[in-house]
């Protein structure tokens, strides 16, 4: 299957967009093709969790063991369902705009049909969910050209 990496600088804290990614039980809320999430342990720093993931008549189920080190990196290791492997990493950064966002995606279906079928879309796929990813982050703490524009203008002192 094709790799795919991305580094993007987004207007957010670090810890806000660590806080979005380890949100994995309302990913079905903004993530296309993920229908259902279901948290079988949580800690703070391991998430074990369900995926229900579908695509057209496709639906598959899968299982994986989300490593949270705050505030800099999420890890994705597959531990059961559909693939041959699957690896995941979210890397975040401070940034003077905000955060730098490393996403790097790698995985194989254990099915050559699933593979055949998935292939050809992987890199569409993957831009549609960083954006589905971008467009929660908006949502949830704002639209970073509007906080600027309200920002309140400090004062000065006109000297006499």
């Amino acid at each position: 299957m094709p790799k795919h990496r991305q580094v993007a600088v987004l207007p957010y804290a670090p810890d806000q967009m660590f806080d979005l990614v380890a949100d994995v039980k309302r990913y079905p809320e903004f993530l296309p093709w993920v229908m259902g999430a279901r948290i079988r342990r949580r800690s703070e720093t391991l998430i074990v969790a369900d995926l229900l993931v579908g695509f057209r008549m496709i639906r598959e189920r899968y299982t994986s063991r989300v490593s949270l080190d705050r505030p800099g990196r999420i890890d994705v290791t597959y531990t059961e369902g559909p693939f041959r492997y699957l690896e995941n990493h979210w890397v975040f950064k401070a940034h003077p705009d905000g955060c730098e966002i490393e996403f790097y995606l790698d995985f194989e279906f254990r099915s050559r049909l699933l593979q055949r079928l998935i292939g050809p879309l992987f890199h569409e796929a993957v831009r549609k969910m960083v954006a589905a990813f971008e467009a929660r982050a908006r949502k949830l703490y704002g639209d970073p050209a509007a906080i600027r524009k309200a920002a309140p203008v400090a004062p000065h002192e006109n000297p006499a």
